[in-house]
């Protein structure tokens, strides 16, 4: 009797002992627990927003203002492209780009897209541009792009028209050149959105071709 008494109690207490270590080892647990939540909690509150800007710009654009990108072609190989207001008009991707010349209309005030056009100017009809360039209606902004060759076909007509709607460079403009450009139809002085590059043989990028360009910036919209 007195043996298993014995053994009884030492049962009771390894089930007590185990008991304990049983506790004491899920709230340990359960405290890790709380605590990783906690951290969890403080790292998804430090995240750092991405702020998202229209077509990509490097800061976003101020109220009242309409944001742009514009790039020109890489030698004749990949074409240009141009957003306004987070929409692409013209790229590479929607194939509505061409050798030359590519421009796009938008409303200054609404900032509607009116058209857009490519214009070859290695081979094409010089006259179809002119024809465009006058009837842009006033109050217009003009975006343009060039891809492979934009002057070949370049007259003094097209210099003068290009240089009224703000452009420094029109009237350089030549063979396989790059340029990038916004101005407006009705603007007074030269347009501070414009790069242009030289082909030179002794600096170009491409073989035949200068590097392509990339402009992008914030427009104030037209108030009447």
């Amino acid at each position: 009797m007195r043996r298993s008494g014995v053994l009884r109690l030492l049962a009771l207490i390894f089930a007590l002992v185990s008991t304990w270590i049983f506790l004491r080892s899920f709230s340990s647990l359960n405290m890790k627990t709380i605590h990783l939540s906690r951290w969890l909690a403080d790292l998804d509150s430090k995240k750092v927003e991405v702020v998202r800007t229209k077509c990509g710009l490097s800061k976003p654009c101020p109220d009242n203002f309409f944001a742009f990108k514009i790039s020109s072609g890489a030698a004749n190989v990949v074409g240009p492209s141009i957003c306004f207001e987070n929409l692409v008009i013209m790229s590479p991707v929607k194939n509505n780009v061409g050798r030359g010349l590519n421009f796009a209309l938008v409303n200054g005030t609404t900032g509607v897209v009116l058209t857009h056009k490519c214009f070859d100017m290695y081979s094409g009809d010089v006259t179809l541009l002119v024809k465009f360039l006058k009837e842009i209606p006033e109050g217009t902004l003009v975006l343009v792009a060039s891809y492979d060759d934009p002057g070949t076909k370049m007259n003094d007509e097209t210099r003068k028209l290009l240089t009224n709607l703000g452009s420094s460079y029109a009237k350089q403009l030549g063979f396989r050149d790059s340029w990038v450009f916004l101005g407006a139809r009705d603007l007074r002085d030269k347009s501070p959105f414009e790069q242009f590059l030289k082909n030179n043989p002794d600096t170009n990028k491409y073989e035949g071709w200068p590097e392509l360009l990339e402009l992008e910036g914030c427009v104030p919209q037209k108030v009447y």
